[in-house]
């Protein structure tokens, strides 16, 4: 008869259990390691989630930053990085060798830059120029940048303070007088059915829209708390 050894059935148990032990120790490891994972990619996607959109800058406006800078610190004004980067985004998404569409403040005509610093040279100086007339108003200082100076003075002869309906009836008046001999593109339907095309009378609103991710990615709260008090 063949000789079987034989185990205690208390070996036999110990046995089970550490298997099982083991096989619980890998079940808590995997979701262990599925938490960790699961919370890291909620956290980037929550991280992500400021910078999405339809009005998130792109990376060629980026990419400017540090030249924004430059020439915003020459000028006291490191404080609106975020807006020019914001204005460039509106402008022209960062794109050409005119970024900030410089052309008309700086020659009186469009195309005459073709060097995307000079653009960001000039771009950040008549934001400085018609920032100090508007004395701080940012919102003024923004439409001036696309209607030019005229407006703030249009404004100031009308309580001081900038607001849209103002906006509407500049460009309304400037499109009026120029019509005849400036061939004009509405931009907007709204300002062809307002026969405003001059300029773009929701050029504030527009910026504004990616100044909410600029602001992400500079330190311009103080800017914004500015805006939201004036």
């Amino acid at each position: 008869m063949p000789k079987y050894k034989m185990f205690p059935k208390s070996s036999m148990r110990h046995r089970i259990v550490k298997s099982g032990m083991k096989t619980l120790a890998v079940i808590i490891g995997v979701i262990t390691c599925f938490v960790v994972l699961f919370t890291a990619y909620q956290y980037q996607v929550s991280d992500n989630r400021d910078r999405t959109g339809d009005k998130q800058l792109s990376q060629q406006v980026l990419d400017y930053q540090p030249l924004l800078q430059k020439y915003l610190k020459k000028h006291g004004l490191e404080d609106y990085t975020g807006i020019l980067l914001a204005l460039m985004m509106q402008e022209s998404g960062g794109r050409g060798t005119d970024p900030m569409q410089s052309s008309e403040s700086y020659c009186g005509a469009i195309g005459c830059i073709d060097d995307p610093e000079l653009s960001v040279k000039q771009g950040v100086a008549h934001f400085a120029h018609v920032l100090g007339q508007a004395d701080g108003d940012v919102r003024l200082a923004l439409q001036s940048y696309n209607f030019g100076p005229g407006f703030i003075r249009y404004v100031n002869e009308r309580g001081g303070k900038y607001t849209e309906e103002l906006a509407v009836d500049y460009s309304a008046k400037m499109y009026e007088k120029l019509k005849s001999s400036i061939e004009f593109r509405c931009i907007r339907e709204e300002s062809k059915e307002l026969n405003a095309c001059y300029g773009d009378i929701k050029y504030v609103d527009a910026v504004l829209a990616y100044y909410e991710d600029a602001k992400t990615v500079t330190d311009g709260d103080k800017v914004l708390i500015a805006m939201n008090e004036s």
